[in-house]
């Protein structure tokens, strides 16, 4: 079965190239259903669960990258606010994460976006890790096109969601998401148009599995 796991920087268009290399490898993309399948497993709300996902609006690596900070709960020495009461531990989350990646990469295959996915699935035979990544420049002005947004704008969102993505993966991996050699591929979006990209992505997977 076909795994390819995508760390994305925000601007590279990951949330689009994504579901269409799943679909042009006739895999699942398995992006939205992971935290749904946490929040099963621990028996908490999918809202409980998207508080502790790196690819939720107000995930756990948006609050430890120092966005939301009040002396609530620490982790790893970091004094981090999180909304209401969290009776369980981040750390959970993350190792149920790890499991339902790792159950779905057995079972089924499929395209996983973020979530430290290829430091998780590093020895899984077979997969396909990929980086979509790009000049910080090019991937505000390609934010602020798709959003239709101002460059200031542009470059506050894409600068949190950096510093979020890059909190969640050296908080619970110890690795920096950035490291080349991490991938097997590493893609510019920005420059290369996203169909190559996807035409891409799926032949190297094919080529792999």
């Amino acid at each position: 079965m076909r795994v390819v796991t995508i760390s994305a920087t925000y601007g590279t268009a990951g949330s689009v190239i994504g579901p269409a290399v799943a679909e042009m490898l006739g895999v699942p993309f398995v992006d939205r259903a992971i935290p749904g399948a946490v929040a099963e497993e621990l028996g908490c709300t999918l809202e409980e669960a998207l508080v502790h996902d790196d690819r939720a609006e107000h995930g756990i690596g948006r609050l430890l990258s120092g966005a939301m900070r009040l002396p609530t709960v620490t982790f790893g020495g970091v004094d981090t606010y999180l909304p209401g009461a969290m009776p369980t531990p981040a750390e959970e989350f993350v190792a149920h994460t790890e499991k339902v990646i790792k159950t779905t990469a057995r079972a089924r295959g499929g395209v996983i976006l973020g979530r430290a996915a290829a430091v998780v699935l590093a020895d899984h035979p077979g997969a396909l890790h990929v980086r979509l990544d790009a000049p910080i420049e090019r991937r505000i002005r390609q934010t602020a096109a798709f959003f239709e947004l101002d460059e200031r704008e542009a470059r506050k969102i894409v600068e949190d969601n950096d510093r979020a993505r890059i909190a969640y993966v050296r908080h619970f991996y110890r690795v920096d998401p950035a490291r080349p050699t991490m991938y097997d591929l590493v893609v510019d979006s920005t420059r290369i148009p996203v169909p190559t990209c996807v035409e891409l992505i799926a032949t190297a997977a094919e080529a792999v599995a």
